[in-house]
């Protein structure tokens, strides 16, 4: 994969006209955590990003529930966890690398700040991700849709500003898991291209907004 050009692409691209409750998601983060791209505020975000998948299977399951006597219906719905949990594992690979850079370069973060409060707001996101699923699937597909776009753009232009990124190397312990890459500037590029990903999944999930 060429990194660098996947990041033009974001870059060059515009990004989507976030709703109200996107808008006031971000406007949060920067509150607390400031406008400025760190490591701790990406893993404010991922610690975020995971719980609309949580919720999604939290529904699925239940409806899985009340459909099993519909073999080809219950099938389909467990198709739609599966790809959840993906997203939600891939989510999860991004926290934990996140995790190991913080620890790693030694990062003083405040229990409060950094522990405590992203706890809290992903309860919130969680909630609201679940009622607008029940409400019609299509209101909380184009959320995550917004989210995900929000941090595909933010990791490329780390990427692209952090010039130091391209001269370290990515040494984690998640290599196996995760994929080797030249530099960090890399590694973040690919999260970013992974948030793409998600963003697009949802998209298009939005068209059928249902199981």
């Amino acid at each position: 994969m060429n990194f660098i050009a996947e990041q033009e692409k974001t870059l060059s691209s515009e990004q989507l006209k976030y709703g109200l409750l996107s808008r006031l998601l971000f406007w949060t983060m920067d509150v607390i955590y400031g406008k400025e791209r760190s490591l701790s505020k990406f893993k404010v975000l991922e610690v975020i990003a995971r719980v609309p998948y949580q919720a999604w299977e939290s529904v699925a399951y239940v409806a899985i529930t009340h459909t099993y006597r519909e073999p080809h219906f219950a099938r389909r719905i467990f198709e739609f966890v599966k790809e959840s949990r993906d997203q939600q594992d891939n989510e999860q690979w991004h926290l934990l690398i996140l995790e190991e850079l913080v620890h790693k370069k030694g990062i003083k973060e405040s229990f409060i700040r950094h522990r405590v409060v992203p706890q809290i707001i992903a309860f919130f996101y969680y909630h609201i991700s679940w009622i607008l699923y029940v409400i019609h699937p299509a209101l909380s597909y184009r959320l995550n849709a917004h989210f995900e776009d929000h941090a595909e753009h933010e990791y490329m232009k780390y990427a692209a500003e952090e010039k130091c990124l391209k001269d370290e190397k990515y040494q984690g312990d998640f290599r196996k898991e995760y994929g080797t890459f030249d530099s960090l500037a890399d590694l973040f590029r690919k999260i970013g291209v992974d948030e793409r990903e998600h963003k697009n999944h949802s998209l298009n999930r939005i068209a059928h907004a249902r199981f």
